[in-house]
């Protein structure tokens, strides 16, 4: 009897986690309102409640509902010229890292990374994406731009992946200065590690200070070649002796890795995007670096000589043409940015949030879509049980995320920044610590804070991009905001 009551529960799990062949993200997981307004106009029960699938009742009847499809930039002037345009060709091709081995893989303009994409706060950015031969589709998501909804590239939540043949044109004012990166967002988990990615920065309205400044994309490919910008080893920057330089670098993988500095002192100017109140000198550190993480470096040159920034394995040698700089082991001390810069005023108060979320990562057995196997889960449950933090446009909203899963994730916001106010119970006390890429490790506890200020349905999820799609990813879902795209084996667009 006991047997034939754990066949059946198994039995009725297996069939309860199945997904139909197309479905909507407002369907994937349940509403959590975080103590504010249990309202959701516009969104779906989710699937396997009652009703799953079809409308919230009135919620075609709410004038001002708004459809993740008209969220674009300018809606105004939707044909403004741009500041800058750029066509990139997502090809299928043999891809030989300079110095690497070759593997099959992806190219953007025949290359891996692909072109570097620069703008100056302020511009209007347009980016053509056309699909010559990626048999799966593709899009661009552009990681730790907070763009509006419709041109964050994720297929089946904000459009379609584009198919071969096919194009899509992003467009979005770049408000923001900082290191940035896009990737694919359709089937992530292969194509960005196979090489649809590359650079994006966003200069300051008012020239900086600096000599220059390069971009850095730490990437290994799928033959085991470990690379900067696309090359195994190492690469120079040409810079005179006391030239102060700007190095952003970005952690494409999906670990998590370190940058340190050997032959003098470094200041953090930026982390993902958002400078350091008040950097001080640093020296013999490293500075960690979570999967999609970003961090500004500055470095000076010395008066004779160069100065290498290295990472396992690949370095970057800052100096006059024909200098060099020895390598050093990486250093036991390790950066904490916690703890780092001057305290200043955050432009909100995170102490009276309008909505407070948990967001508690485990791991246990189950079904996921019919799959067996160890899933991860969000608040101890998996797929569409999940919860969809449902948040009003300017609440002010706080999140505690702990990990008990028994590995580090690096979790990413799409669409917002979030700023850290405790590690394990501890309070940060330097710069704000602005994030959309925190990695929370085995037994950590953080509570981060931010403004839902961009109205959209956003991702929420691991970015070691095989844990999103083994069941670590969830929604932040805007009141009164609907998506008309699907997911699903049926739909074409599949996410991570």
């Amino acid at each position: 009897m006991l047997l034939a009551l754990a066949v059946l529960l198994v039995a009725w799990s297996w069939w309860d986690s199945r997904l139909p062949g197309a479905y909507s993200a407002e369907e994937m997981g349940v509403p959590d309102y975080g103590g504010g307004p249990a309202t959701h106009r516009g969104h779906q029960p989710p699937l396997g409640a009652p009703g799953g699938g079809d409308p919230v009742d009135g919620a075609d009847d709410a004038a001002d509902l708004v459809s993740v499809a008209d969220l674009i930039a300018s809606p105004s002037q939707p044909d403004a010229e741009p500041d800058v345009r750029v066509e990139l060709e997502a090809r299928t091709a043999q891809v030989t890292p300079e110095n690497g081995k070759a593997f099959a893989g992806f190219t953007l303009n025949g290359s891996s990374p692909g072109p570097e994409i620069r703008a100056r706060q302020g511009d209007l950015v347009e980016v053509v994406v056309h699909n010559v031969d990626v048999a799966g589709g593709a899009t661009l998501h552009w990681h730790g731009v907070d763009v509006p909804n419709a041109m964050d590239g994720v297929a089946g939540v904000t459009q379609d992946a584009v198919a071969p043949g096919e194009s899509f044109t992003y467009r979005f004012v770049a408000e923001d200065a900082g290191t940035y990166w896009y990737h694919s967002h359709q089937i992530s988990h292969r194509q960005v590690v196979a090489g649809l990615f590359g650079a994006l920065v966003i200069e300051p309205s008012t020239p900086s200070d600096q000599a220059s400044d390069v971009a850095v994309l730490l990437h290994t490919y799928p033959s085991n070649s470990r690379s900067i910008n696309g090359t195994v080893g190492a690469l120079w920057h040409e810079a005179a002796p006391g030239d102060r330089v700007r190095v952003r670098i970005a952690n494409t993988d999906n670990g998590n890795t370190a940058v340190w500095v050997a032959g003098g002192d470094f200041r953090v100017l930026a982390i993902d995007g958002t400078d350091v109140n008040g950097p001080t000198a640093l020296r013999d550190q490293r500075v960690p670096l979570t999967a999609g993480a970003r961090a500004d470096l500055e470095v000076t040159v010395p008066a004779t000589g160069a100065i290498r920034v290295q990472a396992p394995g690949v370095s970057l040698v800052v100096g006059p043409a024909g200098s060099n700089a020895p390598e050093t082991p990486s250093p036991s001390a390790v950066f904490d940015p916690i703890t780092y810069g001057t305290p200043t005023d955050l432009g909100f108060d995170a102490t009276a949030p309008d909505r407070s979320f948990v967001y508690n990562i485990g791991r246990r057995p189950g079904f996921l879509d019919g799959r067996p196997g160890y899933w991860w889960t969000v608040n101890g449950n998996i797929g569409m049980a999940a919860p969809m933090y449902m948040v009003g446009e300017g609440d002010v909203v706080t999140m505690r995320i702990t990990n008990q899963s028994g590995e580090g994730h690096p979790m990413h916001l799409h669409g917002h920044h979030a700023v850290v106010l405790s590690r394990n119970g501890v309070p940060a006390t330097g710069s704000p610590w602005w994030v959309d890429s925190l990695d929370v490790d085995h037994g950590e506890a953080y509570e981060v804070a931010f403004v839902a200020d961009n109205p959209g349905v956003w991702m929420d999820h691991c970015h070691n991009l095989p844990h999103a799609v083994e069941g670590l990813i969830t929604h932040l879902m805007y009141d009164g905001v609907t998506t008309p795209f699907r997911m699903g084996k049926d739909t074409g667009n599949e996410p991570e």
